[in-house]
C-alpha cells in the first residue's frame, strides 16, 4: 500500500479552475485502488500567466511544482511533463471544480473545492472485529519445492476438536492473506463466516507478499499451485484438522489453481471455484477487455482496435518458441503499430521507444505468458472430486456464461458428474451486489461479499462435510 501511495504521489498534479478567479488554494481527495489521498493545489498568477504548486498533506510534501497551468474558457489544464500527467477541470457555477486526471490511459475523477476536504473513512460493515468467537492462530509453513516460507492465519471453531478445513487461494496479483484490495478484505469476511459455522479456514499471504518469502514477480499459476500443496501438507500435521475433509476454495486465478492441485493431489476432498475460469487465458482477456471497455464508455472504434491489437499480441505469445524471440517479435509489431495507439494510452513525456520497451517487458513476464497459454479445461478433465463453481451475473472479468459452461463441459469430459454450477444475479467479480459490475464500482460499494453468496457456499460445503 505504501508503494501505491508513492506512485499516486508521483503522477498527480495541481488542478483548479475558475470562471471569475482561479487563483488561491483548492482542496480535493483522490480515490484510487481503495486509497484516499488529500491534495492541495495553490494557484497564483503574474504577468507571465498562471503557476501552481501542489501539497500532499498525507505524505508530508509541500510546494511541489507543476509544469504548466492554463485557464481558458472556464477550463483549467495542468500538466506535469516528466511523469506524463494531464489534468482538466471545469469551474461550476457553485464555485467548485469538476475534473479528472489522465496518465498512461488511466482516467480518474478529481474534484476540487475552496474549503478543506477531509478523507472519508471507508465503510465496510461486514469486516469482523476482534474479539472473535473462535480460535485464530498466525502460522507459517514451508514450500520445500520453492524453498520459501509462507505466512498465514488458521482459524478453528474451537481451539480443540477436529474440523473440516478450507484453504483459500487468492486471485491474480500479489495479495495478502485477506485478499485485501480496494479497501475490502474478502478472505477475512469469508473465513470469519465459515469458521463461525464450524469450518476451519487457512488463508495465507502470497509468496513475496506481506510476511511470506519468495519472489512473486517470477512465479506463474503453476508455481502458486505448489504453495497450495504446501498448505495442504501443513494442515495434515495439525491434530485439529480432519485429514479426510481438506478442501480448496479459489477466487479468480485461485479458481484456476485449485483444479491444478486437485488434479494432482487426489486426497483433496472438494473444490469451490469463485469466479474461476474455464476458457483459455487469451480468450478470457479479450472478453474481459470488451466488457470492461463497454462498461467504461470507451469509444467503440478505439475499443475494437485495442482488442484487435491484443489478439495479435496474444497470437505472438502462443506461437513464440522462446521469451527472447517473443521480445524481438513484439518489438517489431509494436514499432509498426505504434502510430495506431492513441496518445491517451501512452504516457506523455515518454518516447515511443521507451513506451515499446515498457510494454515488451510487461507482456513477456512469465505469469502473463503462462496465463495466456493455459487452458483450464484440460485440467478440469482430470478433477475427480466434487466441484462447486459460482459466478456473479455482472462479472465483467470472468464472464459467467462462457466460463461456467466451459467448466461444466471440462468436468463432464473427464467423467466427473459430482458438480454444481451457479450464477448469482447482480453480483460482480468480487461477489458484491452491484449496479454495472464495472471494476470502478468495487471500492465504492460498502458490501464486501454478498450474504447470498456466503450462504450458497456454506450450504454446498455442508453437503460435502456432513
Amino acid at each position: 500500500m505504501k508503494k501505491l501511495l508513492i506512485l499516486i504521489f508521483l503522477f498527480i498534479t495541481a488542478q483548479a479552475s475558475q470562471a471569475q478567479e482561479i487563483t488561491g488554494q483548492w482542496n480535493g481527495v483522490l480515490k484510487i485502488q481503495g486509497s484516499q489521498l488529500r491534495l492541495v493545489f495553490n494557484i497564483t498568477k503574474d504577468d507571465e500567466g498562471y503557476q501552481a504548486t501542489m501539497d500532499s498533506p498525507d505524505q508530508g510534501a509541500k510546494g511541489i511544482p507543476v509544469s504548466s497551468t492554463t485557464f481558458e474558457d472556464n477550463t483549467l489544464t495542468i500538466t506535469v511533463d516528466n511523469i506524463g500527467f494531464k489534468y482538466e477541470g471545469d469551474l461550476e457555477d457553485d464555485g467548485h471544480i469538476v475534473g479528472s486526471f489522465e496518465q498512461a490511459g488511466m482516467k480518474l475523477p478529481l474534484d476540487m473545492y475552496r474549503e478543506v476536504v477531509e478523507i472519508k473513512e471507508n465503510i465496510r460493515p461486514q469486516e469482523p472485529k476482534e474479539p472473535f468467537p473462535y480460535y485464530s492462530e498466525d502460522v507459517t509453513f514451508k514450500n520445500k519445492k520453492a524453498d520459501i516460507e509462507l505466512a498465514g492465519t488458521l482459524t478453528l471453531p474451537e481451539k480443540t476438536g477436529k474440523y473440516p478445513v478450507v484453504v483459500l487461494i487468492s486471485g491474480s496479483g500479489p495479495q495478502n492473506r485477506n485478499e485485501e484490495l480496494l479497501g475490502h478484505k474478502p478472505f477475512l469476511v469469508l473465513s470469519d463466516y465459515l469458521t463461525r459455522n464450524g469450518i476451519a479456514v487457512l488463508r495465507y499471504d502470497d509468496r513475496g507478499t506481506a510476511k511470506s518469502t519468495g519472489d512473486f514477480s517470477t512465479a506463474t499459476s503453476h508455481d502458486f499451485s505448489t504453495d497450495v500443496e504446501a498448505a495442504i501438507k501443513y494442515l495434515k500435521t495439525r491434530k485439529e484438522i480432519d485429514k479426510k475433509q481438506i478442501g480448496l476454495m479459489g477466487h479468480s486465478e485461485g479458481g484456476i489453481i485449485a483444479p491444478m492441485v486437485a488434479s494432482r493431489y487426489k486426497k483433496v476432498s472438494f473444490i469451490v471455484l469463485l469466479a474461476g475460469t474455464g476458457i483459455p487465458g487469451d480468450e478470457l482477456l479479450l472478453l474481459q477487455q470488451q466488457l470492461i471497455g463497454e462498461a467504461s464508455g470507451v469509444n467503440e472504434t478505439e475499443l475494437k482496435q485495442n482488442i484487435e491489437r491484443s489478439a495479435q499480441v496474444f497470437n505472438l505469445i502462443q506461437k513464440a518458441e522462446s521469451t527472447e524471440s517473443l521480445k524481438v517479435e513484439l518489438t517489431n509489431f509494436l514499432t509498426e503499430s505504434i502510430s495506431e495507439i492513441p496518445d491517451s494510452q501512452k504516457p506523455s513525456g515518454m518516447t515511443d521507444e521507451e513506451f515499446i520497451e515498457m510494454e515488451v517487458d510487461q507482456i513477456t513476464g512469465p505469469w502473463l505468458q503462462y496465463f495466456i497459454k493455459h487452458d483450464p479445461a484440460t485440467i478440469l478433465e482430470k478433477v475427480k472430486c466434487p466441484v462447486f463453481a459460482l459466478n456473479g451475473s455482472k462479472d465483467l472479468q470472468v464472464p459467467p456464461k462462457e466460463n461456467l459452461e466451459a467448466i461444466e463441459a471440462g468436468l463432464k469430459r473427464g467423467g466427473n458428474s459430482d458438480f454444481k454450477m451457479l450464477e448469482l444475479p447482480n453480483l460482480n467479480h468480487l461477489f458484491q451486489e452491484s449496479e454495472t459490475g464495472a471494476p470502478s464500482e468495487y471500492a465504492e460499494i460498502e458490501q464486501t461479499f454478498s450474504p447470498i453468496a456466503l450462504e450458497a457456499i456454506l450450504q454446498w460445503l455442508q453437503t460435502q462435510i456432513n
